[in-house]
């Protein structure tokens, strides 16, 4: 990718989080301890791209996504996302995004879902390269037994996360429509 990138840099309850936007929609939501790790992040990510913080209508939508991570369940429908990555990637970030707040999958799940019951290593590989923490629920994706294990921004957010959604119970039931077939 070779464009400009436009971002912003926010708190939410997680720590502190980089929204990054191209032109066609937002491309990196990244989660850690503080501005300068955030758009050195960013820019290791892009590094062909110009990055850019603020611009031309950044803060909107990276008001609307900061909004998403701080209740999950609210839907993110309206927002705009510009995702690269293989054919499988995309497919497996389709099959998280389906995930409703509130429920868990295993990787084994979404392979099934989308039709690779024997990929669940790959489904794991791809949920580590999402660019888009929350948005592409990843943090959703649990052991076979239950537990919360690996997630790119750290088990403990992971944690604190589904524990949320979790807290939410009955207010999260209208969500709670799942598209695929999900336990």
């Amino acid at each position: 990718m070779n464009e400009t990138i436009r971002f912003a840099v926010g708190e939410t309850w997680l720590g502190a989080a980089l929204v990054a936007c191209t032109d066609a929609g937002i491309a990196c939501l990244v989660l850690g301890d503080g501005r300068a790790e955030l758009a050195a992040e960013l820019r290791q990510r892009f590094p062909a791209s110009q990055a850019i913080e603020g611009g031309r209508g950044i803060a909107p939508i990276a008001a609307q996504a900061l909004r998403f991570v701080e209740a999950p369940w609210i839907g993110s429908r309206g927002l705009p996302l510009d995702l690269h990555g293989t054919g499988f990637q995309l497919q497996v970030w389709q099959a998280l995004r389906a995930i409703p707040a509130g429920r868990t999958a295993s990787y084994a799940d979404i392979a099934h879902s989308i039709g690779r019951p024997a990929a669940a290593r790959a489904v794991a590989r791809a949920c580590s390269a999402n660019p888009v923490a929350v948005l592409v629920p990843c943090h959703r994706i649990v052991r076979r037994d239950g537990f919360a294990s690996g997630y790119r921004w750290g088990v403990e957010r992971k944690r604190r996360l589904l524990a949320r959604e979790a807290a939410a119970g009955p207010a999260l039931a209208d969500h709670c429509r799942p598209s695929i077939g999900l336990p």
